[in-house]
């Protein structure tokens, strides 16, 4: 059986606008889909008089199925072909999704939260599953996309390689253009006596455009059948991509990179493209990458 698009459930509105986008996702590429709701009893806070722990896990077990009963129906609502099945599972919500990345296509993610996934993407959970998750992970956000171009960032190193397939794979998919950037910033840089070496900014966008054309070429005869807009950029990263995926489709993003994309995914960056990418963000690991 083909490896399963894997969505995190919590019974927040946005889970189940993600369960809605996976499980469309989830048609177009012909994969089953897999709703996983992860959830900790509490070890303190009920008094053995009021509540049993036997009790507390009961009533966790019971709305944590209720959950999954309820995205199961809203997924088959969207594509009632596809495969469904869920999964209960009794572990930290990070823990468990980076264990089912493992087999799967996708992990997808809602931006907020309740239940066992409550803040799942204000913290550190966030930055766990986008940076050791196996699979690509999806960030859906209430507001989904619109019906522009697949947009995805590149910074010219070989780690960019896995992001810029997926990006090619979802354009061709959905039937839509690709918008490819790189981003570049100044480095005037001060010496201990104060003076200040110019850059030739013109030779600095060639170059930037030639590692572009590299990272694009041999996709581009892959998937003749995209349109591509090739975009160099000299501004700050996340700016450059929030302002280029306003009328997106999905905006792709590789977990490591250099130059402009340095630790997208390790600080204050990531956390900015998770909370105002102004649609679905999909963060693609390299395959190399240990997990």
């Amino acid at each position: 059986m083909s490896a399963p698009i894997v969505v995190g459930v919590d019974g927040s509105t946005s889970a189940l606008t993600a369960t809605k986008w996976a499980a469309e996702e989830a048609a177009r590429h012909r994969v089953p889909l897999k709703l996983v709701h992860a959830y900790l009893p509490p070890t303190r806070g009920y008094p053995e008089i009021v509540l049993t722990g036997h009790e507390v896990r009961q009533a966790f077990e019971q709305q944590g199925r209720q959950w999954l009963e309820d995205a199961a129906g809203a997924a088959r609502a969207v594509a009632p072909d596809v495969g469904i099945t869920t999964s209960l599972v009794v572990d930290r919500p990070a823990a468990a999704l980076i264990a089912a990345s493992r087999d799967a296509f996708q992990v997808v993610l809602g931006s907020q939260g309740l239940g066992g996934f409550s803040g799942l993407l204000v913290g550190s959970v966030a930055v766990a599953v986008s940076a050791h998750g196996t699979s690509p992970v999806v960030v859906v956000r209430e507001e989904l996309g619109h019906d522009g171009p697949v947009v995805v960032g590149v910074d010219g190193s070989a780690a960019s390689e896995e992001a810029v397939a997926f990006a090619f794979a979802e354009a061709s998919l959905l039937g839509v253009p690709l918008t490819a950037l790189i981003a570049w910033t100044d480095f005037l840089v001060d010496s201990a006596y104060h003076s200040r070496f110019t850059v030739d900014w013109s030779q600095v966008e060639q170059e930037q455009l030639r590692l572009l054309s590299e990272r694009l070429a041999g996709w581009q005869e892959k998937y003749p059948d995209v349109h591509v807009e090739r975009v160099v950029v000299h501004d700050r990263p996340v700016r450059a991509l929030l302002n280029a995926a306003k009328d997106a489709r999905l905006l792709v993003v590789g977990s490591h990179g250099q130059g402009g994309f340095t630790g997208m995914l390790l600080g204050s960056t990531s956390q900015a493209l998770v909370h105002h990418a102004p649609c679905p963000l999909a963060v693609v690991r390299p395959a190399t990458a240990e997990q």
